[in-house]
């Protein structure tokens, strides 16, 4: 594939959330507001970056056999980096974020991102790869984040949008709304990728009859 095909793939196509369902348990838990989900999307992004770019460097150099372990290892590292950093520098941000900042090191998206794409391709195109993933997921994070802090608390990012006088909703803000707003996304999502299929066939209807034809 191409960059941009494999851009393509991990931002949209084979989005962590919205195609695959991983990292369901960040996603759920610290999208209380659009900030939080941001900052959560940039910290994975960081362990994502870092831990494809030294698989893809290594993986000629790793047995086989404990390969899960040593990429395991190189993940945890990254975490341990990230969160020091975050403690020292956003100690707020780290407290708000909590335990989920540590759990990075058993998300699914980047275990697997690992196995299935560093370990098998060049740095360049694990690097494009963890970009695309990573901000496919940060994307998701933002959007729910957003959408219940929206719904739940008429502001955005932190900034009221409704005024004063719009009545809370604390149902968006607990993980009962979580749900409920992820499933109105993913129906969206769903929809949207409907179309594109349809357009995607009627191009491709529309070539086959003009080569038909000439």
């Amino acid at each position: 594939m191409t960059k941009s095909e494999v851009f393509y793939d991990g931002f949209w196509h084979n989005n962590t959330i919205f195609a695959q369902l991983l990292g369901m348990c960040p996603l759920l838990g610290v999208t209380t507001s659009a900030e939080n989900g941001f900052w959560m999307g940039v910290a994975t992004m960081l362990v994502l970056l870092g831990s494809n770019l030294v698989v893809s460097l290594v993986r000629d150099v790793i047995p086989k056999n404990v390969r899960i372990p040593a990429y395991i290892t190189i993940i945890a590292a990254f975490v341990t980096v990230v969160g020091m950093a975050m403690n020292a520098w956003m100690h707020e941000m780290y407290l708000v974020l909590g335990l989920f900042i540590p759990l990075i090191v058993v998300n699914c998206a980047i275990l697997g991102r690992a196995e299935a794409f560093a370990s098998k391709n060049s740095v360049s195109d694990s690097v494009v790869d963890a970009l695309a993933v990573s901000a496919g997921f940060t994307f998701a994070l933002i959007l729910l984040g957003g959408v219940r802090e929206l719904l739940g608390q008429g502001e955005l990012f932190g900034f009221s949008l409704f005024g004063e006088s719009y009545p809370d909703v604390l149902m968006f803000i607990l993980p009962p709304g979580a749900f409920i707003a992820l499933g109105f996304i993913l129906a969206g999502v769903n929809l949207i990728n409907r179309k594109l299929k349809q357009r995607a066939d009627a191009a491709a209807q529309a070539v086959a009859a003009v080569e038909a034809g000439s």
